[in-house]
């Protein structure tokens, strides 16, 4: 399996500590951040492909569960550019 990182921007803003060491006390493999109103959550989970992570498998589909369930709304998602394409030597 490989490792897929996925980046969501929710509302609303977050910045209760609280409720953010909550969020991580149940996801351990997200980030959490806030600059200029807006908070940030960053996922790596695994998957196959890249294919199974975004279509198939429970990777994007559970962390977006886990944001819901904390009562903040996914409203954009970003799949970071190295699961995109493989690195390839010269």
């Amino acid at each position: 399996m490989r490792i897929f990182g996925f980046t969501f921007k929710i509302d609303p803003f977050v910045n209760d500590n609280d409720a953010i060491n909550a969020f991580y006390g149940k996801c351990d493999d997200a980030s959490v951040a806030g600059s200029g109103g807006k908070t940030l959550i960053h996922f790596d989970r695994e998957a196959d492909s890249l294919d199974d992570a975004l279509r198939r498998d429970d990777a994007l589909r559970s962390a977006v569960a886990e944001v819901q369930g904390e009562g903040w709304q996914v409203r954009e998602i970003t799949v970071e550019p190295d699961c995109l394409a493989p690195m390839t030597s010269s």
